[in-house]
């Protein structure tokens, strides 16, 4: 068990292993299961964690380790507890692995159809999507890319009515004014160079930033996807140094294709839902796994919460 930050957290080993500092070891005595042990700790953690002393590098003595009591019930009991714990562990990485495959298995489909619904194919020498023609152009040449503009940290705040974007897709802060409004694609160009952003509401880009501004016959959104499908490319040309940084020249040469605006809706309309599926927490599979995870919680909370008896 971890007795120095993360305060703890606990594992248990079938073999003989050597262990360092920072790491206690805890093997149960006669008539007590390791292995009940062990589930009985990681099913208190916070517990534990509550007697650590320390605000910057936490810890916890070995008094308060000694007296950390722990409800012994019969060998036979313990017994019963760590096969039923030890089936629903089996079952829910099981479960889970099944799922996470599921969801690698969707992100594949939704990153093929991607791909497909946006990458023209060449007929007789013309470049077309979806039976119409397009051609090819320069993001520079079609698109107004702007760079947003620096904002003093002391000048965020914790929470606000408007996000900041600066180096990375999550906010830097917030802020009381904006600078871009709804609907607004964007790349970031230094830390997370090369990351693609898309905001429905009204934002405040700082200068590490590019902002790319659409004409009437381009969906912003559709551009959002056309650059996703080609981050693969945008992170190769990223210039790796202490700070990653992606140039503007960059971005400027990017190739796009674009059909008509009634087709790029079209297909917005189909990878929004996709993206949902895939990516929302709240949806679909990640949700689905989240789920299994609190239902093992709550059965293992279940078996090891012990009530006092009263005489």
């Amino acid at each position: 068990m971890s007795v120095r930050a993360p305060v703890g957290d606990v594992n248990i080993t079938d073999r003989k292993i050597a262990i360092g500092r920072g790491l206690c070891s805890i093997e149960g005595k006669e008539q007590v299961l390791t292995k009940y042990v062990y589930y009985y700790i990681r099913n208190n953690q916070l517990e534990l964690k509550s007697r650590s002393n320390g605000s910057t590098f936490e810890s916890i003595n070995t008094k308060d380790i000694f007296n950390f009591n722990i409800p012994l019930p019969p060998l036979l009991v313990q017994e019963e507890i760590v096969r039923i714990l030890d089936k629903f562990t089996e079952l829910e990485a099981e479960l889970e692995a099944e799922l996470e495959a599921e969801l690698e298995a969707r992100k594949k489909q939704y990153e093929y159809y991607r791909n497909k619904l946006l990458t023209p194919v060449e007929e007789n020498g013309k470049w077309m999507m979806n039976g119409e023609e397009v051609e090819c152009h320069k993001l520079g040449k079609i698109v107004d890319i702007q760079r947003g503009v620096r904002v003093v940290r002391s000048q965020l705040l914790e929470t606000g009515k408007y996000p900041v974007y600066q180096n990375s897709m999550k906010p830097l802060g917030y802020f009381d004014k904006k600078n871009y409004k709804a609907n607004t694609t964007f790349i970031i160009s230094a830390g997370a160079a090369g990351d693609v952003g898309y905001s429905n509401i009204d934002f405040w880009a700082a200068d590490d930033c590019f902002l790319c501004l659409c004409p009437n016959n381009l969906n912003s959104k559709y551009l959002y996807y056309l650059l996703i499908n080609n981050q693969t490319y945008l992170y190769s040309r990223v210039r790796r140094a202490s700070v990653p940084r992606l140039s503007r020249e960059v971005v400027e040469k990017i190739k796009v294709y674009f059909p008509s605006l009634k087709e790029q809706e079209r297909i917005v309309s189909i990878l929004d839902k996709f993206d949902s599926l895939v990516n929302d927490i709240s949806i679909g599979l990640p949700a689905e796994i989240e789920a299994r995870r609190k239902q093992y919680e709550y059965y293992r909370g279940i078996l090891l919460n012990f009530k006092p008896i009263s005489n």
